[in-house]
């Protein structure tokens, strides 16, 4: 059952005309939709291991089957260049494949020694129905890089997506549904909920109170983060949180300035900058200063805004016009704060929410484009005046996601590294998720980790069990 007048909309951010209406669900439907991943909890985790590679195999295979129809659904809705939602499908099915792989090793009981003719192992089992209150910019990826892992534990998902992502979020929820070898997968192990933004609070705080709910898991804003934080807290469950991030680029004056500068440019406007984990400071040393900025500033020239369906465009419009005037907001206040601006600024005119790839160079901390998460193409660039300023520099942010710093001594890059509070460091490359390591962030940008093993077990009981002789 849904309610009778109210539905999403979906909207094209590159003309900013309608896509799909989707209706949204009410009460009754949502209960009904709860129940059912309740009910395939019980199934589901109590299958076995081999059951659960098999899904997760069968899934990444639907993954590479359905590549160009997910593709172009994400850069309908979110305005992802078509590459790079083709990039989003690819990652997610290498995911599903690896903890497939492995699942076997991750999930093997751990056997201790206690002595006393006594026998003890520790084992991870599934908790149950696990609630994802996911975001826009990766609508695929970043709902995969949680349900993977969690589906192979033997939990289950009720999954509340972006409202604007609605026909991503349903798509999920079909390939899931499709992909289930028959007769070995219950009914209902994932199931979206439609809900309309007005009700997101109200709803996610019911359902995380819900006794049926075991855990819940949120990537968004820090405002949110708080709330469902809090909500968890209050019912001693689970949760962890990707609240987002400042992350900084850091070029120490041994750099190899041309990487580097190119390799920042990719990492800032990837998305159209739309990353909890994109570059956004990029602090560099004042000897490779100049020849920085001018590089990165031919790279930038050379970005094609424009139709994300173009395979030759780079960056597509922002997501949402909101995003477009919020982003304009930082850079304004940033230029009247000091900051100058030496590319971009602007909204691009015409149809669609494109906005400009802009760079400033700012002193320091004290205007928006360096104190706030700029969630779109706007890079910050700030000298430091050596390694100690460029570690103060780095670390002068709420937040603490990732780190990228460049050097042609790995062990300079790892001692300035260690100054500067983050979840992870990547030297001489970009920072970027990855299924064979944790990933999740320190300070404001959150706690917990997904991917990897840590991923797995962050929804998982670690049960010990004592037998003696």
């Amino acid at each position: 059952m849904t309610t009778a007048d109210t539905v999403i909309e979906t909207i094209d951010p590159t003309t900013g005309t309608p896509l799909a209406t989707h209706p949204v669900m009410d009460d009754a439907a949502i209960e009904s939709a709860v129940a059912e991943v309740d009910q395939a909890a019980r199934t589901w985790g109590a299958s076995s291991v081999e059951e659960r590679a098999a899904f997760l195999t069968a899934i990444a295979d639907s993954l590479v089957a359905q590549r160009d129809s997910l593709a172009e659904l994400i850069t309908s809705e979110m305005g992802k260049p078509l590459r790079e939602a083709r990039g989003e499908v690819d990652k997610s099915a290498t995911t599903a494949r690896w903890y497939a792989d492995n699942l076997e090793r991750l999930l093997e009981p751990r056997q201790v020694d206690v002595g006393d003719g006594a026998q003890a192992w520790v084992t991870r089992e599934p908790i149950g129905p696990v609630l994802a209150v996911m975001p826009w910019n990766f609508p695929l990826w970043q709902v995969m890089r949680f349900v993977l892992p969690a589906l192979g534990a033997g939990n289950t998902v009720l999954l509340k997506h972006s409202p604007n992502v609605t026909g991503c979020a349903l798509a999920i929820e079909s390939l899931v549904r499709d992909s289930a070898p028959a007769g070995d997968v219950p009914h209902g192990v994932l199931r979206t909920l439609v809900v309309d933004e007005p009700r997101v609070p109200e709803v996610t705080e019911r359902l995380v109170a819900d006794p049926r709910v075991a855990g819940v898991t949120l990537t968004g804003s820090n405002r949110a983060g708080a709330a469902v934080g809090a909500a968890a807290g209050r019912a001693v469950k689970p949760s962890v949180l990707e609240l987002g991030g400042s992350d900084a680029f850091v070029v120490l004056s041994d750099a190899d300035v041309p990487a580097a500068a190119d390799a920042a440019v990719r990492a800032r406007f990837h998305n159209a900058g739309q990353s909890c984990v994109c570059a956004k400071r990029f602090v560099v040393a004042a000897e490779v200063a100049d020849a920085f900025v001018d590089r990165f500033l031919l790279g930038v020239a050379g970005l094609r805004v424009g139709d994300p369906t173009d395979e030759s465009v780079d960056v597509g419009p922002m997501a949402r016009d909101d995003l477009r005037t919020e982003i304009q907001r930082q850079v304004d206040a940033s230029v009247v704060g000091g900051a100058r601006l030496l590319a971009g600024g602007s909204a691009v005119e015409g149809e669609g929410w494109f906005f400009e790839p802009t760079v400033l160079t700012v002193d320091g901390p004290g205007v928006p484009a360096f104190d706030e998460e700029t969630f779109g193409p706007l890079a910050a660039i700030v000298v430091a005046k050596d390694d100690e300023d460029a570690a103060r520099l780095a670390g002068a942010t709420a937040y603490g996601l990732g780190l990228s710093v460049w050097s042609a001594s790995t062990e300079r890059a790892v001692a300035l590294a260690r100054k500067v509070t983050t979840g992870a460091v990547f030297v001489n490359a970009v920072v970027a998720s990855d299924v064979r390591v944790p990933f999740g962030g320190t300070k404001q940008s959150g706690y917990g980790r997904e991917l990897s093993a840590e991923g797995m077990y962050a929804f998982m009981n670690q049960r010990t069990y004592w037998a003696a002789r």
